[in-house]
């Protein structure tokens, strides 16, 4: 068997001036690559769930990685809703903690999941979706603006009123009274927002 061909012992005893162009090129491509990734990338990530949620990923992608929203992925999955989730948006989803779920009278996850209630099931969901990117600093803009109230149009059809408790803490209120507190704000994703919050918002109907 012929032995492997071997580099020469003096192939790395360039000149002086060949090393430090090579080390330049590649501090410079360094420094660079940053740079050249997409804003929302380099954003820090946010931990929910005891999972930190990824800018990069989608909605869906970053949801099933959080262990306090099991519930409400098993949800989406029901409704078919991964695609639409998974999709370019932007969206803004008020996502409900498995906790607040477990608010809910006994039996109703249960019954909604069936595929029977497929329908149901689907309107509550996109009732806790808002098509655009609405950040918590754009949120309390417009808060601000309607004179300590703002109304959200979410994808089912229904409103969410939005006013302030304090400086900064935002409160959702659905269209039976229901109010949620985000407790998690501004969790970036790649196609849009998710906030977390402490109750299921329920549409009228």
């Amino acid at each position: 068997m012929q032995a492997a061909a071997q580099l020469p012992r003096n192939v790395f005893k360039g000149s002086t001036t060949m090393h430090r162009f090579y080390l330049a090129l590649a501090v410079a491509a360094g420094a660079l690559a940053p740079a050249m990734l997409p804003a929302h990338a380099l954003a820090a990530t946010v931990e929910v769930g005891g999972s930190a949620m990824f800018p990069t990923r989608t909605i869906v992608g970053n949801a099933v990685h959080s262990r306090a929203h099991t519930t409400l992925v098993a949800a989406v999955k029901a409704a078919g809703l991964v695609d639409t989730l998974n999709s370019a948006g932007p969206f803004t989803v008020f996502a409900p903690v498995n906790a607040a779920f477990a608010e809910l009278p006994p039996g109703t996850v249960e019954t909604l999941l069936k595929p029977e209630n497929k329908t149901a099931l689907t309107r509550i969901l996109t009732y806790h979706v808002v098509a655009g990117d609405y950040s918590s600093t754009k949120l309390r803009a417009m808060i601000l603006a309607g004179n300590g109230q703002a109304t959200l149009t979410t994808v089912a059809g229904g409103k969410l009123t939005l006013t302030m408790n304090g400086s900064s803490n935002i409160l959702v209120r659905d269209e039976k009274g229901g109010v949620a507190d985000i407790t998690i704000a501004d969790v970036n994703q790649s196609n849009g927002v998710i906030h977390v919050v402490d109750h299921v918002l329920l549409p009228e109907g």
